[in-house]
């Protein structure tokens, strides 16, 4: 009887360290580039942000530069890129928000862009649930804005914010290697 007991223990730890291991692969890190940078792998990030009555989260896998070409290297250009790593980048807001003159209804995005050397296109889609951008079709873009991304101080990861700059008034932005690029934004 007892070695049983020690074996339903045990069992019972293993059961619970598999559990805390889960839980520790579903964090989500809201600055990753100030956390210390041990791993390789790209780190599932959030920015988040109250404006008004809205809330508005963008959810995405922040990879590092490690010493890599980024622009042109990593991630070429004038080709459709995820923003991040993995699954499709997304924006959660729920209230309507106008980007360049156009109203986006409330719900949830997958964000895009396709990096150039002077321009770059920033594209809302409707699919959300996308893995890199091998399922991306332009067909179910909601909006699609030219901009210019700036120079930057080093960014080691991927990080974006988003940014209040009057009661309605925002922009967000994207920031990673030497570039940044911000997409101003209204709600309505």
């Amino acid at each position: 009887m007892i070695k049983l007991i020690r074996l339903i223990t045990i069992l019972l730890l293993v059961i619970n360290a598999s559990g805390a291991i889960a839980q520790k692969q579903e964090e989500v890190c809201y600055n990753p580039n100030l956390v210390k940078d041990t791993t390789k792998k790209s780190i599932k990030s959030m920015a988040f942000a109250i404006m008004g009555n809205d809330s508005m989260k963008i959810v995405y896998h922040s990879p590092g530069v490690r010493n890599r070409v980024i622009w042109g290297g990593l991630v070429p250009y004038d080709e459709v890129w995820v923003t991040g790593a993995h699954d499709a980048t997304t924006i959660e807001f729920k209230e309507a928000i106008v980007i360049d003159g156009k109203t986006i209804q409330p719900g949830k995005y997958a964000v895009f862009t396709i990096p150039g050397k002077k321009t770059w296109t920033f594209i809302l889609n409707s699919n959300w649930q996308q893995h890199l951008a091998s399922e991306y079709e332009q067909a179910e873009d909601i909006i699609r804005l030219q901009v210019k991304p700036k120079k930057n101080n080093h960014t080691e990861r991927l990080q974006y914010f988003i940014e209040t700059t009057e009661a309605k008034k925002g922009q967000l932005s994207m920031a990673w290697e030497k570039k940044m690029i911000q997409v101003p934004f209204t709600l309505r």
